[in-house]
């Protein structure tokens, strides 16, 4: 799963009829499940993996590799466990291994690509991305090599509060590109940073590459290129990598289309706010001092916080629970309109959620029923008789993991939620 398949398939806002940015399945190798055991201990890391018991699978993965130090699967698996939570010294480490091991394994190759594509070093993903034999790859990365300066440089405040325009459709902000006015940018975590064609050609961007991919089964050309700048309120980001394409966004309350969409791959940058309630963005640069405010401000408000991960390149997961069931390994996706949570039937039955059966909706070559859950929960934080869908989500074929479901925009409207991109947290706190 990453961004250089993102349109393949239908977006997961599909339930409200909108195409997003979105992902498309990795190229794995066929599962290898390896069973590991003791006097005491009887293991198969790569179902631990698949259940989205992270550190329990990356013991397994280490116990097989003290008997088979040249097992490339399980060395790859360990990266892969090491990125989900941007420890990048590990994933670096241990991607670098499984590629020296099996040089022919073109996820590994993308996943250190991504490694170094989250801490802003776009020209050591190039040679990687070129080498998958992929165009979509070589078209990424010919854009990161046309990147001059530094990546994502950050000029201006420590932290930015950028109000709303609006909460629905989808939360939206004004933002400048290249210097010109303010336009109107949707937030979507799980989205890519992406703009209209007609915002493109008003800034003056230039392609330096095409992909092409082919949502719900039509064609459509992804453009590539680099600004340089992007205004955020007080904060200035240079030298930004993005992509752009004539695809139909939601209207805004006063009949206008949105600009562009800021997703997951601009707020990593930050310790980035989605203040629903008080109708706000902010962000805070990733440093000691904001950290420790941004600490002290969840004590205050009685913010829970869970653990953060990054699945792919652009969609957050932390844990999450339906009714009395979970909690699980729950997607952050909040670009789903008109609705606070997506499932599948099976775990909806799982979690004793009646199943509306009688209205089915489609959209984006998928079928999908209502459902109004009792209770959907993050940490603390209860969402009740919230609506949702059930569908046939093929997350575990986007991010080689189950999930328990996707929590998105209608349950996000008491909160504030924020992205800890430095530490891996997700705080969620009512206002």
């Amino acid at each position: 799963m990453d961004r250089r398949k993102f349109l393949r398939r239908a977006g997961l806002a599909v339930g409200a009829g909108v195409l997003l940015p979105q992902l498309g399945a990795p190229r794995t190798s066929a599962p290898l499940s390896v069973a590991l055991s003791s006097a005491t201990l009887s293991i198969d890391p790569d179902q631990l993996f698949k259940n989205g018991e992270f550190k329990q699978a990356d013991r397994g993965y280490a116990y097989l590799l003290r008997k088979e130090p040249g097992n490339a699967h399980a060395v790859a698996q360990r990266g892969r466990i090491a990125l989900l939570s941007n420890k990048f010294d590990d994933a670096e480490r241990f991607l670098a291994k499984a590629i020296e091991l099996a040089p022919g394994d073109n996820f590994s190759k993308r996943q250190l690509a991504e490694c170094f594509v989250r801490q802003d070093k776009v020209a050591r993903a190039v040679p990687l991305l070129r080498g998958t034999g992929d165009p979509s790859d070589a078209a990424f990365a010919t854009q990161y090599a046309s990147v001059s300066g530094t990546p994502y440089e950050l000029r201006g405040a420590q932290k930015t509060r950028v109000p709303f325009v609006c909460v629905d459709p989808l939360p939206c902000v004004k933002g400048a590109v290249n210097g010109g006015e303010q336009k109107n940018f949707l937030i979507d975590t799980g989205a890519t940073l992406a703009f209209s064609r007609e915002m493109a050609e008003r800034a003056g961007l230039r392609a330096v590459s095409t992909s092409t991919s082919h949502p719900a089964g039509q064609t459509l050309t992804t453009y590539h290129g680099v600004m340089e700048s992007f205004r955020l309120g007080d904060i200035v980001l240079r030298n930004v990598p993005v992509v752009w394409y004539d695809l139909r966004m939601p209207d805004l309350p006063d009949g206008s289309q949105p600009s562009g969409v800021i997703g997951t791959t601009l707020l990593y940058h930050f310790l980035a706010t989605m203040d629903y309630a008080k109708q706000a963005l902010v962000l805070r640069r990733k440093t000691g001092t904001q950290v420790r405010d941004l600490q002290a401000e969840a004590r205050r408000t009685g913010a829970d916080r869970l653990p953060l991960w990054l699945a792919g390149d652009h969609v957050p997961c932390t844990l999450g629970s339906l009714n009395d069931y979970g909690p699980r390994v729950a997607s952050l996706d909040t670009g789903g309109m008109g609705m606070g949570i997506m499932t599948t039937e099976e775990n909806a039955k799982r979690a004793g959620i009646e199943i509306d059966y009688e209205h089915p909706t489609t959209g984006g070559g998928m079928t999908s029923y209502p459902i109004t859950p009792a209770r959907i929960s993050l940490g603390r934080k209860v969402g009740r008789n919230i609506p949702g869908v059930v569908g046939g989500w093929p997350w575990l074929e986007l991010f080689g993991f189950e999930t328990i479901a996707n929590f998105t925009h209608e349950f996000f409207k008491s909160y504030a939620i924020t992205f800890d991109y430095a530490d891996m947290n997700f705080y969620i706190a009512s206002r």
